[in-house]
This record gives structure tokens, sequence and C-alpha cells, in this order.
């Protein structure tokens, strides 16, 4: 208990401060951000009554002494009452970030989940079987792991569009569809999400690959494994049960880092398809300085991030119970 409230506090404290930086962004801006925003929105359409004042509680710029605009900006991010958007002007940053966050999490949450598996299992294998042909693949896959995510998908647009045209190469369904649960926006979602999915597998596997064979590697010269061996044990036992088990505790951590930025999206992945997702929506805001937008998804990143991290060091410790009698 005592290292889940320690690790609570730790989460906590950076919460905080990453609430309050994104306070005081709006305040580094050269000029005034909310007659920016203003002057964009006149140019859209009519402003709503109080809009301005809803922006300069939402920015932490209202009037009065720094610690009532902060208490006015925490209200605020408390009701999750972002403002509106300036790039989607009028609709509310909340109804973004909202469809925005769901196109993400089941886009590149499937496609991370999808790689880990496949580069754990694949370096499971390689690192049990050092030395055959399933061990020179490693080679291969970080080669692909080191080329650059817009590279490989414009790659995969060129032979799935183009080549054999069997996949659409933009959006994330096709537009003349009503969002819905019906069988064929389903449809239309998938084979759209297919390529930008590809894309992320294609280029991630290898890391997770490379890192669980060297682990497998490094553990199976450990003495608890020649004991199991030695004892007759199956191989397969010997591998899953003994080898793989501790070789996989060092991409715990690198799977809750990844885990926590599959809100934020893969910016570029979803540049190339123009994909509706987090990552798609951060570039607009930055591109038409939309700051209510930006400190949404800046907050929305953050703690999911946070959160990701918080889970996985709880359950890192129930794992590995060394990391609880750390101090």
């Amino acid at each position: 208990m005592r290292y889940i409230l320690r690790k609570l506090g730790f989460y906590l404290i950076a919460a905080w401060m990453a609430v309050t930086l994104n306070f005081a962004l709006p305040r580094l801006i050269p000029g005034d951000p909310v007659q920016l925003i203003m002057a964009r929105q006149s140019q859209l359409g009519p402003v709503p009554p109080g809009e301005k004042e809803a922006l300069e509680k939402m920015l932490g710029l209202g009037h009065g002494s720094i610690l009532s605009q902060y208490g006015d900006y925490l209200a605020s991010i408390a009701r999750l009452r972002f403002g509106l958007s300036v790039t989607y002007f009028p609709t509310p940053v909340a109804d973004i970030l909202r469809s925005s966050v769901l196109w993400t999490v089941v886009l590149v949450g499937t496609a991370t989940v999808i790689s880990v598996l496949i580069g754990l299992t694949l370096g499971t294998l390689a690192g049990w079987r050092r030395g055959t042909w399933l061990d020179s693949l490693v080679p291969a896959t970080t080669f692909l792991a080191a080329v650059p995510y817009f590279w490989v998908a414009l790659l995969l647009i060129y032979l799935f569009t183009q080549v054999w045209p069997v996949f659409p190469d933009q959006f994330s369904y096709d537009p003349g569809l009503d969002i819905g649960w019906s069988g064929e926006f389903a449809s239309s979602a998938l084979r759209h999400a297919i390529l930008p999915a590809l894309t992320i597998v294609v280029s991630s596997v290898g890391g997770w690959m490379l890192g669980m064979r060297n682990m497998m590697v490094s553990t199976l010269s450990e003495d608890y494994v020649s004991a199991a061996e030695a004892k007759g044990l199956r191989p397969r036992t010997v591998m899953l049960g003994y080898a793989a088990r501790n070789a996989v505790l060092p991409s715990v951590a690198g799977f809750a880092i990844s885990l926590g930025f599959v809100i934020s999206g893969s910016l570029v992945m979803e540049m190339v398809f123009s994909y509706q997702g987090i990552g798609y929506q951060l570039l607009q805001a930055v591109t038409n300085s939309d700051y209510p937008l930006m400190q949404a998804i800046f907050l929305a990143i953050t703690f999911t991030v946070l959160s990701a991290n918080f889970l996985v060091d709880v359950l890192y410790g129930f794992v590995d119970p060394r990391t609880r009698l750390a101090r």
C-alpha cells in the first residue's frame, strides 16, 4: 500500500505541474491570444456573447490577481470547458476532443497492442532459437523500425492505392456516409484504418522484437534457467515460465510509455492519411493558432501518459516485487 501511495503522490504532483504549465503557456505567447482568437472567430461568423470572458477564464488570462485567474482556470478545467475551437468555429473544443480521441484510441491503440504482441512473440522465439533462420529476421525488422513513419506510409499508399487499388488513401471513413453503428459505416471505417494501422505495426514491431530477443539471450544464461533445464522440465515450460517471464519485464515499462502516447496518436501517420485523430487535430490547431484546442489536447495527452504509467508502475510492482522494496 505504501508503494502505491508513494507512486500516486508522485503522479499527482506531476499532473499539477502539467496543469500549471498549461496555465502559463498563453502568458508566454507574444501579444494577446484572446484578441487573436476573437479576430479569427469573427472572420468565420458572429462571436457568441460572453465568449471573450469565457476565453479569458479558460486561458487563465482573466481579470483580477494571478491567484483568482488560476482559480478560474482550474474551475474551467474541472468542468471540461475548453471554449470554442478557432479551427472548427463555433464547435466546442470538448466535442472535437471527444470524437478525435475515439478515432485515435481505436486505431493507434489496437495497432500498438498488435505490434507489441507480435514483436514479443517473435523476440521470444528468436532468443530461444538463436542462430536459426528466425533469429536472422532481427536485422530486417530492425531496419524497418529505423525507417521513418511517413516513408512507410507513403510506400503503402503507393502499393495499395496505385499499384493495387485495394484500400482508400485518406480520411478515417467515407465522407459521404453518416457516422453511426451501421454495417456500411463500420466497413468503411475498417477499410480506411487498415493502411494506417499497418504503418504502425510495420514500423514498430522490429523494436519490440529486438529488445525481447536480447533480453531472452541474457536471461537464458541465468542460473535459475539452467537449473530448470537440469530438472528435466519441458522446453516450452522453461521458455515461457522461466526465461520469457523474466525477460519481458523491461518491455512492460516500454509498453506503458507506448500505451500512454496512444492518445497523442502518430502525428506524421495521421498527417499522411488525413486521419481525423488527436495527432491530426493537433496539427490543425498549431497551424491555425487554435490555443483552446492546443491546450485541451496537451492536457489530454499529459493525463493519459501519467495514468498509463501509474497503472503500469502498480502492475510492475506486483510482477517484480523487488521494485516495491526500492527506497
